[in-house]
């Protein structure tokens, strides 16, 4: 029973629970920022060709430089790699 409950503790602080729907304009802080890129806001929610398909990518821009790259919105959820908010 220990190591089952170690399991579900380790997957739920892992992950960050999101609805891609609800993206738009969140704030997200990189745990290893690149090139002092460390704050990101979520500029856009690409939605799919056909309206019946999953959303998977989003638009994410840095604060400091403003530069922006598509990603997908289940990279989000790690939270070895993602932050949410501006910590």
């Amino acid at each position: 029973m220990n190591v089952w409950y170690a399991f579900i503790t380790t997957k739920n602080i892992a992950m960050n629970p999101l609805n891609p729907k609800k993206l738009l304009l969140t704030k997200w802080t990189a745990v290893t920022p690149v090139k002092k890129q460390k704050h990101f806001l979520v500029c856009r929610v690409i939605q799919p060709e056909l309206p019946t398909d999953p959303i998977e990518m989003v638009e994410i821009e840095a604060v400091f430089s403003k530069a922006t790259q598509i990603i997908a919105w289940r990279q989000l959820q790690d939270d070895m790699v993602w932050r949410q908010g501006w910590v």
